[in-house]
């Protein structure tokens, strides 16, 4: 019997209604502004938000017209424009992209095209047909870019040109403050999660140790005290590498926190306003989650350990693939794609806790892990090498969890991200760990 959650509607649905959800966002995160701003680079870290918007389009051109269809290149000659690894952020306003009422025509133009090879398409046959996948890799590609897209609106200096509602205001958290995460194997990784991408196959086993886990990711609270505590000035919490950089750069807080006599202010999204203490801390990088872990007697998580607290059911022995067990992300469970602007408070959403009793795990912000973005056992690079394998290696850390700016067809408890330990642009908080055994 054929599982209905691979019948060829269903699946065509799925991609028909996932690609057009991240139109719809790519849609607002480049009309929201006036086209000078789509063409500035608002910061060297980041692309014009026009040439999101085309290389979003051109990706989708060369995968589901040229590859999965076999239709003729529309725009050949753009193609190394948009190539990201050829050019690097801070170089592509250099090159002659497609001005924005041109780019918007090319992307609207793909779309229809892809919608008909959509309709046409059997998801059979070929690894990058199979279960829709050439679809699916699209449609998180673009998502992607939407959250790109979105540090660079908040990046972006001028009046704020996005809204959106806050989370519900919840209790302040008074549960425990960790969880004992058993020690054992469990099985990490996926082999049957249709859409995954590369670097999450394949599914494996893995010993882990017993740990202790924080429930909720470090608020901005938490992280005033590392500072009050001189937490900055302190070499002995840092890294040789963390305490270099921090010096070279005059790092004192968060990225966008700035002091304003006995409180702390904040810039997000064009706004002004007291850095909230209960909601998790946010734009930090890897040193910072680091040094704040080694202030606090603790230690971030290895990957391992972030995936186990995440998707083992103790009850059965089985990994899910997401906290709360096997079903696609609802509102109630996590604060995704972007419906919000912002995390939400610690504790939020108990519907989406783990069986561990662990909270927040996807969505609300980028948790770094100790780990380096390493290949697992087996790994096979697909469809093509700059995806994933490039990039192997100590120089990236791994960020598990997803951000309230990613889209659930991107997250999920195998999903893997990975950055360079400076960087602080980006969505990302942490939670501590620490081995069981040690106080």
């Amino acid at each position: 019997m054929t599982d209905p959650a691979f019948d060829a509607d269903t699946l065509r649905e799925r991609a028909l209604t996932t690609l057009t959800t991240a139109r719809a966002r790519t849609t607002l995160l480049t009309s929201c502004v006036e086209d000078p701003d789509l063409t500035a680079q608002h910061s060297p870290l980041m692309s014009p938000l026009v040439w999101d918007l085309a290389h979003i389009s051109n990706q989708e051109e060369q995968w589901l017209l040229r590859t999965v269809g076999g239709r003729d290149a529309m725009r050949p000659e753009i193609d190394g424009i948009y190539d990201a690894f050829e050019h690097p952020r801070a170089a592509r306003p250099t090159l002659p992209l497609l001005p924005p009422t041109e780019a918007r025509h090319y992307a609207a133009e793909v779309r229809g095209r892809v919608l008909d090879i959509l309709e046409s398409t059997a998801f059979h046959g070929t690894r990058l047909t199979e279960a829709g996948f050439a679809f699916g890799m699209i449609a998180q590609h673009e998502q992607q870019h939407d959250e790109t897209m979105l540090i660079t609106h908040q990046l972006r200096k001028g009046p704020q040109a996005l809204t959106a509602p806050d989370p519900d205001p919840v209790p302040l958290f008074t549960g425990p403050s960790e969880v004992l995460v058993p020690g054992g194997p469990f099985t990490m990784g996926t082999s049957t999660e249709p859409w995954a991408l590369d670097n999450e196959r394949p599914a494996h086993r893995r010993e882990v140790p017993a740990f202790y886990m924080d429930v909720t990711p470090v608020t901005n609270a938490a992280y005033q005290a590392f500072i009050a505590d001189g937490g900055y000035d302190t070499e002995r919490w840092w890294t040789p590498e963390g305490w270099a950089h921090i010096r070279q750069h005059s790092i004192h807080a968060p990225l966008f926190w700035r002091r304003d006599g006995k409180q702390w202010l904040r810039r997000r999204f064009g706004v002004t306003e007291v850095v909230p203490p209960d909601e998790p801390v946010l734009h930090v990088c890897w040193y910072e989650a680091d040094a704040y872990a080694r202030w606090a007697g603790r230690r971030l998580p290895t990957e391992a350990e972030w995936e186990k607290a995440a998707r083992h059911d103790p009850a059965g022995d089985r990994s899910t693939r997401y906290p709360w067990g096997d079903a696609d992300p609802a509102p109630e469970h996590a604060n995704l794609g972007q419906r919000h602007l912002r995390p939400a408070p610690a504790g939020s959403y108990p519907e989406g806790e783990s069986p561990l009793g662990v909270r927040q795990l996807i969505g609300d912000v980028w948790e770094w892990t100790a780990s380096d973005f390493l290949p697992y056992p087996g790994f096979q690079a697909f469809p093509y090498k700059e995806y994933s394998d490039v990039f192997f290696g100590p120089e990236h850390k791994v960020l598990r969890g997803g951000s309230f700016a990613v889209d659930a067809v991107a997250c999920r408890g195998t999903f893997r991200n990975w950055d360079y330990p400076i960087r602080r642009q980006i969505f990302s908080g942490f939670r501590t760990a620490r081995s069981a055994g040690t106080v």
